[in-house]
């Protein structure tokens, strides 16, 4: 036992500098994390589809959905077998009768017009209780009905889990926060594999450490973790799929122990739609590299672990197929696509902007500079001189290059045509795939100057310049841009709770009451209404009835508009103006008869 003991703290004190780094950069992260007040509808969208019991979306004229209606119904029975034999049965109709399916043309009761919803039917949307904590099916069959796959909603489900009745932002950051940390290790390690490429392996660990830091350090790591959606799980899983390929390349073990490599595809594809990017690219330069090394087994080997884990992917969430190709995001995607070049160079131009501010600031294009000359230099050398020994040597060196730089590009590249907003989350996975290419061309360049100054100088020279990055990468993110912190939700939050007795009328247009669920929760009551439908609405009693009411008008309603209605149609006139400066550009009106 206490053997043991003494080996565990030997290994921690050989990663003390690893652990080091990841402790800081999560500590940077954690302070990032507790300034955060309000969440992107998005984030909020998120916590309904994994909290709410078999009720994916929250519609003004319909309180319970068609999914919990069918569940209630349908599904639900007295025993847990029966209950399961209805489940059972619904499963195989759904996949032998897809659209005409009882559960896929289920109705649900809707309403004429927008019908008052009760703050506790809220917190039941968005958080967990005694009854429907750990109901993974619950989670499964809401992303059904949305253009995602179920992976992260069902970590954001465990978490709430935890924390029954509670709606905070650590309880999405954590796991973002988790895969930062993992991509950090993962960073480290694939640091040591390219030096051990590049002919550097006793600086691997440094190498690693440095990749590993200008991730966590940058603004691209902070937005990561502070957007809660799947975007960095989806990171994670890019990069261990990178990370598992190029171990493989390297040890010639593509024809073996395939299972984490399965794994890993099929949860890769499970958390977003946008890994497959990544993994056919990467899947297409890895098996033409195999085959220009005559590696054809291997390669076999490979394509047939991929197969495996599209099929494994596809068999249990089916309704991937429909969300890829027919879904309304995925038909978007696919029309941007087939758009070509039009527009093409703005867009580049707007995800190249991000890309550059998320990882590296100014220096991004310097760093970018110095690798298209590693790459010429490179090129020319060969041209010039042919192969020599060790240059045929160096073709694995290339291929490695390659694996790195092609798939990540062509992500890039497919990304910024295929999304349908111009934002930092889409091209989040390339984040660490930059920093360690960064990395790689920092210590190239260090290795040919140590050669000029001397071994002794050129290490003190190298140190500088590293510990220079390293500051200045940290400096950058103490001015981060506050993207996704939404400072002063809580000042809103307050104010529900301040008035939570009195009902709460919000007029808005689209869906933009999803920026507000959660101060929803503590009003007796609220009511989700256009301009057009809070003029015309024939239920005029229920809010004759009131004698007060606050009036919550979002940014894109005219809200003299709304008050002219309440005055006009219903009697009510301005009491007193409660908020003007929202995070989301709302603003609240106390109204009375």
């Amino acid at each position: 036992m206490t053997k043991g003991w003494l080996m565990g703290i030997n290994r921690l004190r050989k990663k003390g500098w690893e652990i080091a780094a990841i402790v800081l950069c999560m500590l940077i992260i954690s302070f990032g994390v507790s300034w955060k007040e309000g969440y992107h509808m998005d984030e909020l969208l998120s916590f309904e589809l994994a909290n709410a019991r078999f009720n994916p979306w929250i519609v003004p004229t319909q309180p319970q959905g068609r999914l919990a209606k069918f569940v209630e119904n349908e599904i639900i029975s007295d025993s847990f077998s029966e209950t399961f034999g209805n489940l059972w049965d619904t499963v195989k109709d759904v996949l032998e009768n897809r659209g005409s399916s009882k559960l896929l043309s289920y109705e649900a009761d809707v309403y004429e017009e927008p019908v008052w919803i009760s703050g506790e039917q809220f917190k039941d949307y968005i958080t967990v209780d005694g009854q429907d904590a750990f109901q993974y099916l619950s989670v499964y069959f809401n992303v059904k009905d949305d253009n995602h796959p179920p992976l992260h909603f069902m970590m954001l489900h465990t978490v709430s889990s935890l924390f029954w009745g509670q709606i905070r932002p650590f309880m999405g950051c954590i796991i973002n926060m988790a895969a930062v940390a993992g991509i950090m290790i993962l960073l480290m390690k694939l640091g040591r594999v390219y030096a051990g490429f590049l002919g550097m392996e006793e600086r691997g660990r440094l190498l690693g450490l440095f990749a590993a830091l200008l991730y966590g350090l940058s603004t691209g790591a902070m937005a990561t973790v502070l957007l809660i959606r799947m975007y960095g799980v989806l990171s994670f899983f890019c990069v261990a799929f990178f990370y598992l390929c190029i171990q493989k390349w390297k040890n010639r073990e593509y024809d073996q122990k395939n299972f984490r490599l399965i794994a890993v595809t099929a949860l890769g594809f499970w958390t977003q739609y946008f890994f497959l990017f990544y993994c056919i690219l990467l899947s297409a330069v890895t098996f033409f590299a195999l085959l220009l090394k005559k590696r054809s087994r291997e390669g076999l080997c490979f394509l047939r672990s991929m197969a495996a884990a599209g099929a494994v992917g596809v068999v249990i969430f089916p309704f991937s197929i429909a969300d890829v190709l027919s879904s309304s995001r995925g038909t978007e995607a696919l029309e941007n696509l087939s758009q070509g070049f039009r527009g093409y160079g703005e867009r580049l131009f707007s995800f190249g902007t991000i890309l550059g501010e998320r990882t590296f600031g100014s220096l991004f294009w310097i760093l970018a500079a110095m690798a298209v000359f590693c790459g010429v230099w490179g090129s020319w050398r060969i041209l010039k001189k042919g192969k020599t020994k060790k240059e045929r040597k160096e073709d694995a060196v290339r291929e490695a290059i390659c694996m790195l730089i092609m798939p990540a590009a062509g992500y890039f590249l497919l990304a910024s045509r295929m999304s349908p907003y111009l934002v930092d989350r889409y091209v989040m996975p390339v984040f660490p795939f930059a920093a360690l290419g960064g990395a790689l061309v920092v210590f190239w360049w260090l290795h040919l100057l140590e050669g000029y100054f001397g071994k002794r100088n050129g290490r003190r020279f190298s140190g500088l310049v590293l510990g220079a990055l390293l500051i200045l990468q940290a400096f950058r993110l103490t001015r981060y841009d506050g993207s996704y912190l939404y400072r002063g939700y809580e000042k809103q939050e307050s104010l529900a709770k301040e008035y939570g007795e009195i009902s709460c009328i919000c007029v808005y247009e689209g869906v933009g009451y999803y920026e507000n669920l959660p101060e929803f929760i503590h009003y007796e009551r609220t009511l989700l209404i256009t301009p057009e439908e809070l003029e015309d609405r024939k239920d005029r009693e229920s809010i004759e009835n009131l004698e007060k009411a606050v009036i919550l008008v979002k940014a894109e309603v005219s809200w003299e508009r709304a008050l002219e209605i309440m005055e006009k149609n219903y009697g009510f006139t301005e009491a007193e103006e409660l908020l003007t400066d929202s995070v989301h550009g709302d603003r609240i009106f106390l109204v009375e008869r």
